[in-house]
């Protein structure tokens, strides 16, 4: 589908629209990192996993990987055992369902949303990004190999 605009110098412009199921088979996904900060003051963080949510396809999940050994050097005295626990529960958020708490009655992108919200915790979601997927699932699992792994 496309519009048709004029542009203020008057020029004709096109813009192109993609809707779900227009797209060759790809539809737009936001993604986000979750940081381990362990020492707020200080701003030092570790990649440990990865959020993606795809409104097209109903998808949203969450794949984490924590390397202690990156956590114990920017902080040797980490709660290991307590970031293990809340990037768990990030986990627990995008699944849905009773694991996720408050939020099992949300739908996917509210549940996005909300883990997506700046916090001054330990573990933090990095700014969103975007791009196209064809399977959302296997993107999860190539952008936590690329950016946290």
């Amino acid at each position: 589908m496309s519009d048709r605009h004029i542009h203020m110098a008057g020029q004709v412009v096109e813009r192109h629209i993609t809707r779900a199921g227009q797209g060759g088979g790809r539809d737009v996904y936001e993604y986000a990192l979750m940081r381990v900060v362990p020492r707020v003051e200080r701003g030092e963080c570790v990649n440990a996993g990865v959020l993606v949510y795809c409104r097209a396809r109903g998808y949203l999940g969450a794949r984490t990987h924590l390397d202690e050994n990156r956590l114990l050097a920017l902080d040797p005295r980490a709660d290991v055992a307590g970031v293990r626990a809340a990037l768990g529960a990030v986990e627990a958020v995008c699944g849905g369902g009773t694991a996720a708490g408050q939020a099992a009655g949300d739908d996917a992108g509210r549940r996005f949303r909300w883990l997506i919200a700046p916090r001054s915790t330990v573990v933090q979601p990095g700014p969103v990004h975007t791009g196209l997927t064809v399977d959302p699932v296997a993107d999860t699992e190539r952008l936590l190999d690329l950016l946290v792994r």
